[in-house]
């Protein structure tokens, strides 16, 4: 039988929650585990036990207000109660405050969302007391603080989604032990710094790090992965060869950032893309009409780079009208915004001098300069003093020799020190 414990959860969550209109069935029933599932509620028991709890408030589009009175600790007081629950999903139902610590109190919790709330504060120590963690989605709240290191500490995580929060620091390097992930989604944060070589995570399927500031160096991902989307962040390097071999490779953007050097044309024939954006970089590389590509491309976007050649006949042909786009950059044949192609090479020959190339010029020059300016001050000290010990020297034999020769002497000192400095 349902345990009454178990229903007074229930009933507390629902009062707790402000009486949501998708909770009012707890009004009619007592047998909670065969209520019927809904894309708004959705109860699952094993053996009597709730072991499932899937909440959604107002269709899913906007959390609704919670009274002032509303407490996350005593929500999460009473969902801890549930101690057999291995999936919790609380989405758009305008959760507020802290996350309380008595969710590490959630010790069999295998799936945990709570996505589109205004959940704030850092990311509590607790969360890592949940040692069956396999999804931990934090989506569309106000999270703050850094990525905590122990996020890897889970042995079976699959996937880590914390999008658009407003977390900050670096990726931590510990990341790169999570064998086991397969969807790591930090976009639309303020995250910047070098991404961990993930090449160890031959798992991993969907890399969406986009709108934050990573860079500058392009992310080391195992050739498995299916997804890349690193739009809009701060990495300057080159696209990697290894791209080439990414077979499993369905969707490439990486478009508004500094990238530079040339661009692979082969990555239009991978066997399973079908979207690929690179605009908004400083890419280069000739194309050409008779070039191959996927049959199965629904977008390319190659806008604002530095590309030359002819657009491929197949990207005109495969790919729907409008899902194209090239403007920007310096084909032939093409009309309407392009460049001529002067610039794109007067631009890809500037590019090409990185900014650490010039500043190990500037720092080779000032060198230079600075040894060149000593050489000559110690050059300049050396002459004079030797100007001095002449005169020094000339004048001790004109005393010897008596004040009508002395009087010469220091004339011809006077003017031969005059000289050699001037030389110098």
């Amino acid at each position: 039988q349902f345990q009454p414990f178990q229903y007074n959860a229930l009933k507390q969550i629902q009062q707790f929650l402000n009486y949501p209109s998708v909770l009012t069935i707890f009004d009619n029933t007592w047998d909670f585990c065969n209520v019927e599932p809904s894309p708004f509620l959705t109860i699952v028991c094993y053996e009597d036990n709730v072991t499932q709890l899937h909440i959604t408030g107002n269709n899913g589009v906007f959390p609704p207000s919670l009274p002032r009175n509303f407490s996350i600790d005593a929500l999460f007081s009473s969902i801890s109660s549930l101690s057999n629950l291995k999936v919790l999903s609380l989405v758009s139902l305008g959760l507020w405050g802290p996350l309380p610590a008595t969710i590490g109190k959630l010790s069999s919790m295998e799936i945990l969302n709570l996505s589109s709330n205004y959940i704030n504060g850092f990311i509590p120590l607790e969360l890592s007391y949940l040692n069956n963690l396999q999804t931990l989605v934090l989506d569309h709240n106000k999270f703050t603080g850094q990525i905590p290191h122990w996020v890897s500490s889970f042995n079976d995580l699959a996937v880590l989604s914390l999008k658009n929060n407003s977390l900050f620091g670096s990726l931590p390097s510990s990341i790169s032990s999570s064998e086991n992930l397969r969807v790591l989604a930090m976009a639309d944060n303020h995250l910047f710094g070098e991404i961990p070589s993930l090449q160890n995570l031959t798992n991993l399927q969907i890399l969406d790090l986009k709108n934050n500031y990573f860079g500058p160096s392009f992310p080391v991902l195992h050739h498995k992965v299916v997804t890349v989307d690193i739009r809009n962040n701060s990495f300057k390097s080159s696209v990697p060869n290894e791209l080439n071999s990414y077979f499993q490779l369905e969707k490439l953007d990486i478009s508004i950032n500094e990238l530079i050097g040339p661009f692979p044309p082969s990555l239009f024939s991978l066997p399973s893309i079908n979207y690929i954006d690179i605009s908004g970089n400083k890419l280069t590389g000739k194309l050409f009409q008779n070039m191959s590509c996927n049959a199965h491309l629904v977008l390319v976007n190659l806008s604002s780079n530095l590309l030359t050649g002819e657009l491929p006949a197949c990207l005109r042909e495969n790919v729907e009208e409008g899902a194209v786009s090239y403007d920007g950059n310096c084909l032939s044949g093409e009309e309407g915004n392009q460049k001529p192609l002067s610039f794109c090479h007067n631009e890809a020959l500037a590019v090409e001098v990185s900014p650490q190339k010039l500043r190990h010029k500037e720092r080779k020059a000032m060198a230079v300069l600075v040894s060149s300016l000593v050489g000559g001050i110690v050059g300049l000290a050396v002459i004079v003093g030797l100007s001095l010990w002449v005169f020094q020297r000339r004048n001790r034999r004109a005393a010897m020799k008596g004040p009508s020769t002395r009087l010469i002497t220091e004339k011809l000192s006077t003017v031969n020190t005059v000289k050699l400095i001037s030389d110098a």
